[in-house]
């Protein structure tokens, strides 16, 4: 048999110590893996959290945060219906440093036919709005027409299906990119589809006016900051001069989900350094007691010619295999407890998350491996200098 035939022979020779150390890489490189897809999967979220905002101030009626919290706004996307009456688009654009302002009003599904549960209907202004439109235009690039809507892209409505709400059909027109947060279950439509859909939900009972004139209302309006006035004095300005409602920035909101994020991340790493410190020590264990266990074997290598270097090297191949298979094995089991339970880690954290893509799943699986066997050869290293050191005829003395 060749030598270097031996370090596979050796593997299969002792199959349960090959199985430990496989299994013990295998785990580091669960944590690893699965640790890191889902950091990177909330720094996502929060990146297209951002993009998908757009405005510098969200302006809502002030009992808007009695029924659902700034924060859970941004990552349930509007889970609820509050509202303004719709002369107070007027009063904003009124304030001065005001650059752009586009109303959205919002209306909670009963069960629609494309869910279990209930679906938010998001109704834009398509002549003014700037956060909305841009998203939807990368799907779909005409006009939505009346009882035309665009889905997010977990609600379960193919484009040119009929979408029941209320009794009525609407006509699914385009389904949205993923965002990683609630709004991803969102519906969208033109205001003149939302009034349509408001008095369908009156008629069932689902009353949204404010007072018994029944005047038109909006749920909240966006502001873009025209150039050069401060955002924090524009804020003020329109917490003065908006009658009942609040303004916020969005920047606020972001920075208590940034925060959050910031802390998981944290946590998410602490654990992955002590997976990685026990592994390591771990190792060094596993393959101290390996040296003592085959202290006659390699003294025997020795005296049949194999030098020093050359059993480092039949070492240094053997943690190769065991860390490489452990690596693969690992990375695939991560996987499998990852990316089937999307929605559950999402809903687990409260943070917006949005899955890496391919090509950066593949970056990370790879780097994961590379990192096995980092250890897997430090350890044995370590382990090789150990052996160099001893003396072949004293440990076939001591076996004798």
């Amino acid at each position: 048999m060749k030598l270097s035939q031996l370090p596979l022979k050796n593997l299969t020779r002792r199959p349960g110590r090959t199985a430990a150390l496989m299994l013990l890489t295998a785990f580091l490189a669960l944590s690893v893996f699965g640790g890191s897809v889902v950091v990177d999967a909330l720094r996502g979220g929060l990146a297209s959290l951002e993009a998908r905002l757009g405005a510098d101030i969200i302006v809502m009626p002030a009992e808007a945060e009695s029924k659902v919290s700034f924060k859970n706004l941004l990552l349930q996307g509007t889970a609820g219906a509050y509202y303004l009456d719709a002369s107070a688009l007027e009063r904003v654009r009124e304030v001065e440093g005001v650059g752009q302002a586009a109303p959205q009003t919002f209306l909670a599904s009963l069960k629609a036919d494309c869910c279990a549960v209930k679906v938010q209907i998001i109704g834009i202004d398509p002549a003014t709005d700037f956060t909305v439109k841009p998203w939807i235009e990368q799907s779909y690039r005409r006009e939505l027409q009346d009882m035309d809507v665009v889905v997010g892209c977990r609600v379960n409505a193919d484009v040119g299906e009929d979408l029941r709400i209320y009794d009525l059909n609407t006509h699914v027109v385009a389904r949205l990119a993923e965002t990683g947060t609630g709004f991803d279950t969102a519906v969208y439509c033109n205001m003149a589809t939302m009034n349509t859909l408001l008095k369908a939900a009156e008629d069932k009972g689902v009353t949204h006016r404010i007072t018994s004139d029944g005047e038109e209302v909006v749920s909240a309006i966006y502001v873009k900051v025209a150039e050069g006035y401060d955002v924090g004095k524009v804020c003020n300005a329109l917490n003065g001069h908006v009658r009942k409602a609040t303004a916020v920035k969005a920047k606020s909101m972001l920075t208590g989900v940034a925060d959050s994020l910031t802390g998981v991340s944290r946590t998410v790493a602490l654990l992955i350094g002590a997976v990685w410190a026990l592994a390591i020590v771990i190792l060094l264990i596993a393959y101290a007691m390996m040296i003592n266990e085959r202290r006659r074997e390699f003294a025997v290598l020795r005296l049949l010619g194999a030098s020093r270097w050359r059993l480092g090297g039949l070492m240094l191949k053997e943690a190769a295999l065991t860390s490489l298979g452990g690596g693969v094995l690992g990375v695939a089991l991560a996987a499998l407890l990852v990316f089937p339970f999307t929605t559950l880690i999402e809903s687990s954290l409260g943070l917006p998350y949005l899955a890496p893509a391919p090509g950066r799943v593949l970056l990370l699986a790879l780097a994961t491996i590379l990192a096995t066997l980092l250890i897997g050869a430090l350890a044995s290293a370590w382990a090789a200098y150990r052996l160099s050191r001893s003396d072949p005829g004293n440990a076939l003395r001591e076996g004798a």
